[in-house]
């Protein structure tokens, strides 16, 4: 079991930068797969970004590459969403989630992950 926080969303202009912290207290934390989702209002939940145990293999979607990137560090339990130029789409609840036993892949369908946080809101204005 896993109980996952996160932490670091708010209001911030077009162009500017968060960072999203997604933190376990469990230490077996460290070898679990983690990805983050997000969900607009009236939008299905869709994937962001992902990282594996050992934070070697990352994968991103498509609409945030190149401006979003995902890291971990095991020592303390927690995995970052560093966001950079956002954009008002990119406005939605952001949610981190955790797969156990997946080797060093990273997964990006939500229906793969068996450990979810309560989610973080993340407004971004024009």
């Amino acid at each position: 079991q896993v109980h996952l926080v996160e932490s670091g969303g708010g209001l911030v202009q077009a162009g500017g930068s968060l960072r999203l912290s997604c933190a376990a207290s469990q230490r077996t934390f460290t070898t679990y797969a983690v990805g983050w989702f997000r969900q607009a209002p009236g939008k299905e939940r869709e994937f962001v970004a992902a990282i594996s145990w050992s934070g070697g293999s990352t994968d991103y979607a498509e609409s945030v590459k190149g401006r979003f990137t995902i890291s971990r560090d095991n020592a303390k339990n927690t995995v970052y969403l560093q966001m950079n130029s956002l954009k008002p789409e990119d406005t939605a609840v952001y949610y981190c989630a955790a797969a156990f036993g997946v080797g060093r892949r990273t997964l990006v369908a939500d229906t793969q992950y068996g450990y979810w946080g309560q989610g973080t809101q993340v407004t971004v204005s024009s």
